[in-house]
Order: C-alpha cells, then structure tokens, then sequence
C-alpha cells in the first residue's frame, strides 16, 4: 500500500513558509513540491474522481498562496495543509469541478512557468499510478462504498499514516471519536474487501 508520508527535509514547512511570505517564491515551489502528490492522493482516495481531486488539490494550494499568513503555528503546517485539502474536499467539491482548470501562474500573474501546477506528469496521475493494479482498483472501488465521514479517516490514518492526533485536528473531531471511525470504517471496507484487506493494509485487531 502506498505510503505519502513526507519525509523530514533540512528545512522545515515552516521556515519554507515565513521564507515565501517574505518574498521568496522559491520556497512557495517548495511546499508545493512537497505536498501536491501527499495532497493529492488524499483527495483523490477521498473523493474517488480524478477531475475532481486535482481541482480541489489546485484550490488548496492556491489558499496557501493567498491565505498562508494566516498561519500561526498552533498546528504542523501539513496539519493545516490537509484541513485545506479536507474541508475543500467535504463541503466545495461541486464547485471546483472543472471550473478552475486554470494553472496557478495565472493566479501568481508572473508569467513564469516555473509558477505553474506542473500536474501533467504521470507520476503525479494517481488514478494511473495508484490503481496500476487490481487490488488497487479494488481499494478504490470499496473505499466509495464505505461512509464518506468514516473513509475520510480511513484514508488519513491507513494510506496517509497521519497520527490519530493529526486527524482529530485536521477534522476537528475529539480523538476517541476519531479512532472509533477508523475502526468502523475499517470493518466497512473489511466488508468490501474481505480477503483482500489484511494482505492491502496489514492490519490486525491489536492495532485496532
């Protein structure tokens, strides 16, 4: 199962992020090489349609251009990252259907193409690279089946591998209700899955 946990680079998000809000566009390229294929993946796994995660993707990091100085720190930036990304994907994912398929230099008004979203490199395709095999394809299929508050956290926490403690504060829920989802949505898509779950995510009832 593939894992989009970002490894700890030598400069952290948030010396990358005070580093852009002080005029360096490098660092925002940065964080937006960083994250777009994490974030991605999450939106994709969450709402099931390619068009739909990559608008939604484009839109959260258009916010963190916009938005970023509303950062304070009283959270990881990833953790504030993927609320973005969450809340976009839960309660707007209608609207940005194909209505933003503009790139974001257009947003930075640079007229460089390094600013752009650069997404048409098939690595970055999930819905190719992810669902390359059949019990890829099967995840997929059965996460949509499961209940959209618990596949959420079942993304997060088993193809993510954020912490129960990132999860509560990405989605604003108390953690023993956090992980009693996770645990639902698990038999949910145990149910979809049956054989195939403990060979997909290895998962055993002491984890659990």
């Amino acid at each position: 199962m593939e894992s989009m946990t970002v490894k700890a680079p030598s400069i952290s998000d948030e010396q990358l992020l005070q580093s852009f809000l002080q005029g360096n566009e490098k660092s925002f390229q940065d964080l937006m090489h960083r994250y777009r294929e994490p974030i991605l993946s999450f939106v994709y796994r969450f709402v099931g349609d390619y068009d739909d995660a990559i608008d939604i993707a484009q839109e959260t990091f258009i916010r963190l251009y916009r938005f970023g100085h509303t950062f304070q720190g009283e959270v990881k930036f990833s953790t504030w990252l993927y609320t973005i990304a969450a809340n976009l994907a839960r309660t707007e994912l209608k609207r940005y259907r194909r209505r933003h398929g503009t790139l974001l230099k257009n947003v930075f008004a640079k007229g460089d193409d390094s600013d752009s979203w650069d997404i048409p490199d098939e690595q970055y395709r999930p819905d190719e690279r992810v669902d390359s095999t059949h019990i890829s394809q099967a995840v997929q299929k059965a996460l949509m089946k499961v209940s959209s508050s618990y596949r959420e956290m079942v993304v997060m926490r088993d193809i993510q591998q954020l912490t129960y403690e990132e999860i509560a504060q990405i989605t604003g829920t108390e953690m023993g209700t956090v992980k009693s989802r996770i645990n639902r949505g698990r038999l949910q898509l145990q149910e979809q899955l049956r054989d195939l779950y403990n060979e997909v995510f290895g998962i055993d009832e002491e984890q659990q």
